[in-house]
């Protein structure tokens, strides 16, 4: 498979599960383990361009997949703007829940766009859960970089 750009073999069962081997055997710790059930999105990442949750995503699953995790998303020292909104907008507090919220929140402005709506977000991140800020300020985050999503980021 493919992870944040680099191809990677790793020698585990089939059955491992995918936020395992991205921790555990890759050192991509930015994705977290919340629940191990797929209710908290802690562990979200995307594969082949979509978000899904990796604490229920086997590694087999994923063989020959283009996997991007929190850590693959920045240029560099350039944020990614869901990034850069996050912090612009104060959309984090611990930081536990923020890798997955941001890997959500990219993959719901990847397919609605920058024409999206409060309600929209707070439905598409309801497989998201935050336990210290309340959402009003993560909504916030999504709604700015979604318009910043839409111009073009600077050069390399």
């Amino acid at each position: 498979m493919t992870v944040n750009g680099r191809a990677v073999s790793v020698d585990v069962e089939d059955r491992t599960l995918l936020v395992n081997v991205l921790r555990d055997h890759l050192g991509l710790t930015g994705t977290h383990v919340g629940c191990d059930t797929s209710q908290c999105g802690a562990c979200v990442v995307h594969i082949d361009g979509r978000a899904v949750k990796s604490c229920t995503t086997l590694v087999g699953q994923a063989d020959g997949a283009n996997i991007v995790t929190i850590e693959g998303i920045a240029r560099g020292d350039e944020l990614h703007p869901m990034q850069a909104a996050f912090r612009d907008n104060h959309g984090l507090q611990c930081g536990y829940c923020t890798p997955g919220m941001i890997m959500s929140a990219i993959d719901i402005v990847n397919r609605y766009g920058a024409d999206l709506d409060e309600e929209t977000v707070r439905q598409e991140l309801e497989g998201n859960i935050c336990r210290c800020t309340g959402y009003h300020n993560i909504v916030k985050s999504v709604m700015d970089a979604a318009a910043r999503m839409k111009m073009p980021l600077a050069a390399e």
